[in-house]
């Protein structure tokens, strides 16, 4: 278990009441009156300074131990608890780990290892080794190597840190034939460790708590569609383990793709999870690269899985004894190191090295697809989070793990190999133009480019601080043109709907000339040839009528720019404009009303009850004075604008939903409608 509490760590730590115990003996020194500069240092004493104990520096400072108090720290909770049972598994003491998440609030983690030690801690005899595991920090089995060759817990803190942080926190142990419990509640014994009697064919170890309200205030509730692919994530990091998913109906209410119970095990790990990610997707070579070095559990061991796609941005997962590394680190270098290595002697051995000189690292990992998955002893991250590996032998690892298997696979397949080295070639001579391109000042590019007729583009020579209004018809066009600052805003009107991109072909989206015009106007290019650098403004802003047929356009737009450019949105380049519905005006006050309901709001806070208010409803932008476009909904001193964000805690959720709506498949919007036909009102139906 991740926090066994270990001998080796009680004879280096000593107990924090022996410390001065063990100071030689020295002479007191004679105390000098502090002098007094009249600054008022005299009010800075030794009573200012705080000692915090046991696990208050946790709770006083969760962010130091787990990144924050929001969603992604709340779901490192789980983590942290999940991979104490996966370092069971991995050192094969553990089948199986059960998952289970509950309408209470309450996460469970169980598994079959070999259970928390129960026994009399020798460094605290009075303290059983579970209750010094979960309300001491820095106590655990993994400093060393005997207990664990590799595991995910390193530092002797994760789960005191799951029990300083949780509202109440339940440890069953079945051990040696017996059951035993302990519960705390905000990191605190609520008594000492019960002994429940014998139980037979259990063994194992049972972590059930509930997040604190008091720290995690945006709401302490895990999302079931995160912690469901968090669980399924460590199936396909190590074949060798079963886990069972199981959660509370009530909480999957309109959540897809979550069931209720579920069990992932996965022979061929990460091969499953590529093969699964690139499904539909053309790929560039049809086999994945995969392949495994040393045993998972032992130190040095490494799993990958690589696939180049066409029509697919790439992505490259790392994990560093089953601990997802977010932000890469050492042994991402070894894979790419070795991927690009053995592309240039397979060029080299096939007569082609001068053409595949230049290639980069950047260049390979261009639309590949990859995981990577390594397994060593004692490694070293920066920050308890573990985002990223920092251990420098991990590049050697893996590099040499994966380069000759690399030579074999493009050798065995030469005409697949060649696919694969011209399409990498192209992606090179892609980034040398783009390079280049971006040496040339924007004044000058503008002027070789040959941008759409109707864009009115603004006179900022960078894109710094300028922005576009994607607007819907040439009328709201023209009012726009007009209310715009022509220093920094630039107007592109497109007529009517555009084409939705998720239902249409390529061949349709090629053709597409307002789409083009779009792609043009922006400069930076769609799918795989996506530069940031090519985007000629800081905002796009979709500036469409606030009514139903504008919202339709709008979410045409968005989809568009999901698909073909989600790095736009990722980047927070993307925003919708807020424009007025209503002009409400009486004795000479004016208000504009964004939907009905700030309408009312209005009516009652602006005017006097019996005034006779005139309304006004606005057909569209292009109805609207140039004037009353650039006050309500374009000037920046006034304006409203929504920025345009994914949810990072559930990204498969959100192509799933684009899939659904915005699709071929029509049968999947007539359920969605069919499911929220009681939200629709007569006035939509007439708009």
């Amino acid at each position: 278990m991740a926090k066994n509490a270990i001998k080796a760590a009680a004879k280096k730590a000593p107990a924090p009441e022996d410390l001065f115990a063990q100071a030689p003996a020295r002479r007191p020194t004679p105390a000098k009156a502090p002098r007094s500069s009249g600054s008022g240092d005299s009010d800075y004493t030794a009573r200012d300074i705080e000692v915090l104990e046991g696990l208050e520096p946790v709770r006083r400072r969760p962010g130091m131990y787990i990144g924050g108090t929001d969603e992604k720290a709340l779901h490192h909770l789980f983590a942290e608890t999940i991979d104490n049972s996966m370092d069971e598994a991995l050192a094969g003491h553990a089948t199986f780990i059960e998952v289970e998440l509950g309408a209470d609030g309450y996460i469970t983690v169980t598994d079959n290892g070999r259970g928390m030690p129960v026994d009399p801690h020798p460094k605290f005899p009075k303290k059983s080794a579970l209750e010094v595991i979960m309300c001491t920090l820095h106590a655990g089995g993994k400093f060393e190597s005997k207990v664990y060759e590799t595991s995910g817990g390193l530092h002797g803190v994760g789960v005191s840190v799951v029990n300083a942080l949780s509202e109440r926190t339940e440890v069953e142990v079945a051990r040696g034939g017996q059951l035993y419990r302990m519960v705390f509640e905000r990191g605190v014994p609520k008594g000492k460790l019960e002994e429940l009697g014998k139980v037979a064919n259990r063994r194992g170890t049972k972590v059930r708590f509930k997040p604190d309200a008091q720290i995690f205030r945006e709401g302490a509730r895990f999302n079931p569609q995160r912690v469901f692919k968090m669980a399924r994530a460590k199936a396909y990091l190590f074949g060798g383990v079963e886990i069972r998913w199981h959660c509370a109906p009530e909480l999957l209410t309109g959540i897809e793709g979550v069931p209720a119970e579920s069990t992932f095990h996965f022979p061929d790990g990460l091969k499953d999870y590529v093969a699964a990610q690139v499904e539909g997707n053309t790929l560039v070579h049809p086999d994945i690269f995969t392949g495994k070095s040393g045993k998972p559990g032992s130190n040095g061991a490494v799993e990958w899985a690589a696939v180049w796609t066409v029509d697919a941005d790439g992505f490259l997962s790392s994990y560093c004894n089953t601990v997802p590394t977010a932000d890469g680190g050492t042994h991402e270098s070894g894979f790419r190191s070795a991927l690009l290595r053995g592309l240039k002697d397979h060029a080299e051995r096939t007569g082609q090295g001068k053409r595949a000189a230049g290639i980069t690292a950047e260049d390979v990992m261009t639309g590949a697809g990859c995981m990577v998955s390594v397994f060593i002893r004692e490694p070293e991250f920066q920050g308890q989070t573990k985002d990223r590996l920092a251990t420098e032998k991990a590049t050697k690892i893996v590099e040499q793990a994966v380069r000759d298997p690399f030579d074999h696979w493009l050798a065995g397949n030469q005409i697949q190999a060649n696919k694969l080295l011209d399409w990498v070639v192209e992606r090179a001579d892609e980034r040398i133009r783009r390079r280049q391109e971006k040496d040339i000042a924007r004044k000058s590019a503008v002027r070789k480019l040959r941008l759409p007729g109707k864009l009115a583009d603004c006179t900022n020579s960078a894109s710094q601080g300028s922005e576009i209004f994607i607007v819907e018809g040439d009328s709201a066009g023209g009012s726009a043109k007009q209310a715009r600052d022509r220093a920094s805003q630039a107007i592109l009107p497109l007529r009517g709907k555009i084409l939705n991109v998720a239902s249409a072909g390529k061949d349709k989206f090629a053709q597409n000339q307002q789409l083009a015009d779009l792609t043009q106007a922006l400069g930076c290019g769609t799918g795989n040839h996506y530069r940031e650098d090519g985007l000629r403004y800081e905002k796009v802003i979709i500036m469409t009528d606030a009514d139903v047929d504008g919202a339709h356009i709008a979410s045409l737009l968005i989809t568009f720019f999901y698909r073909q450019m989600p790095k736009l949105i990722d980047d927070g380049h993307l925003y919708l404009a807020v424009p007025p519905l209503y002009r409400l005006s009486h004795g000479g006050k004016v208000f504009y009303a964004r939907d009905d309901a700030h309408k009312e709001q209005l009516l009652k806070k602006e005017f006097h009850a019996n005034a006779n208010v005139e309304i006004g409803r606005f057909k569209g932008l292009g109805e609207m004075m140039a004037a009353q476009l650039k006050e309500t909904t374009m000037d920046p001193r006034k304006r409203m604008l929504l920025r345009v964000q994914l949810a990072d805690a559930d990204r498969e959720g959100t192509a799933d939903s684009v899939e659904r709506l915005m699709g071929t498949k029509a049968e999947s919007r007539f359920e969605f409608i069919q499911e929220r036909a009681e939200f629709a009102s007569e006035e939509m139906l007439d708009v």
